[in-house]
């Protein structure tokens, strides 16, 4: 507990700091384009939400250390793997200058960095085939560095609703420490709150009034410490399915993957082309219909807002089973089939118009 509520006091005096400073520097801390297709925010908000962040799980990991005595920590080497994909998203943040794949490049050495670090690496995945590969060293990187790289990416795509990427990180982060502490796996319970009181910190200054986010550092922050914690639960513990990670991040894994098959095959455009038609959009277009059409900025953010809570019932959907069958891979793998029955199913009905009554919500 006393680390839970260090990361999150330095986390939120530090966002504290972000939000009454960002006035000063808000040519370098705002989002000023309002016009693209995901861009949804009635008027400029600071988006360095990452630093509070990874000041508190920083915070955190220095108390774990001061406890642990000298040396580098678990946590201490994790943290130093994490800079590149923190550092590229807030250079991004602040100078509008960093390319999606430089980010992407970046959070992939990060991923490489763990598993040189803190032995991070995927060895096992109980799907025939793959484990032959991630028996050696080499298809074990091979796994792991696209995989790392693509969850922390899959969290920087839903985020931009006021509370949904952070919220989500959160209930992953439960998950994994949920399933930590009943292996006995203190560190890794121990670094997951760090990052759930971290993110409390945040949280409250982003939802509901939305006056910062999380930006692309906190976003790629927050996918690598979930993607990582994940990794390492089933690198360390051979008794937790490696298929549960998946299960835990499977709302932004799936919502990525059925964005580039809708992008390449359905529309004929580059992967990384951006839209409006993710599902958190259209939750926001159309079940948010009593604001639709609205300029009035006290009116949008409160639709945004609104729209969170239906993806987070979403997300945490194959949660509870899941930490409940965290040993059973079988079980893992029909959670992952009817989480994807469950998203294309809903995103059919509210794409055309048929969105059931009952998810519409109405003053």
């Amino acid at each position: 507990m006393e680390i839970l509520l260090t990361s999150f006091t330095a986390a939120w005096v530090l966002t504290l700091i972000a939000v009454r400073s960002s006035r000063h520097f808000a040519h370098l801390s705002h989002d000023n384009d309002l016009s693209g297709p995901q861009k949804i925010h009635a008027t400029p908000v600071p988006r360095i939400g990452g630093m509070g962040i990874f000041g508190g799980v920083l915070a955190g990991v220095i108390l774990i250390d001061a406890r642990e005595g000298p040396g580098l920590s678990f946590g201490t080497l994790l943290m130093l793997a994490a800079v590149p994909a923190f550092a590229a998203g807030f250079i991004e943040d602040l100078l509008k200058s960093v390319s999606p794949a430089r980010r992407l490049l970046a959070t992939a050495a990060s991923a490489a960095l763990a598993a040189w670090l803190v032995d991070a690496l995927v060895r096992r995945t109980d799907i025939p085939g793959l484990d032959w590969v991630a028996a050696s060293t080499v298809g074990a990187l091979v796994l792991t560095i696209p995989a790392v790289a693509g969850i922390a990416n899959a969290v920087n795509i839903i985020d931009g609703f006021n509370g949904l990427a952070s919220m989500c990180s959160m209930l992953m982060l439960a998950a994994i420490a949920y399933v930590a502490f009943q292996v006995g796996d203190s560190a890794l319970v121990t670094l997951a709150l760090a990052g759930i009181g971290a993110i409390m910190g945040f949280f409250l200054w982003n939802y509901p009034a939305g006056q910062i986010f999380l930006g692309d550092g906190g976003a790629y922050f927050l996918g690598f410490l979930v993607a990582e914690l994940g990794v390492l639960l089933i690198a360390r513990n051979p008794q937790v399915s490696p298929l549960f990670p998946l299960v835990v991040c499977v709302y932004p894994v799936f919502e990525t993957l059925f964005s580039i098959y809708r992008r390449v095959v359905v529309r004929g455009h580059h992967a990384s082309h951006p839209d409006g038609v993710h599902l958190h959009s259209l939750v926001f277009k159309r079940l948010m219909r009593w604001a639709v059409g609205s300029e009035d900025p006290r009116q949008r953010t409160r639709r945004n807002s609104l729209t969170s809570p239906y993806l987070w019932v979403l997300c945490s959907l194959p949660l509870a089973p899941a930490m409940l069958s965290w040993h059973s891979s079988a079980i893992q793998a029909a959670l992952l089939v009817t989480f994807a029955l469950i998203y294309v199913t809903l995103y059919s009905r509210i794409v055309s118009f048929r969105t059931p009554r009952w998810l519409i919500f109405r003053r």
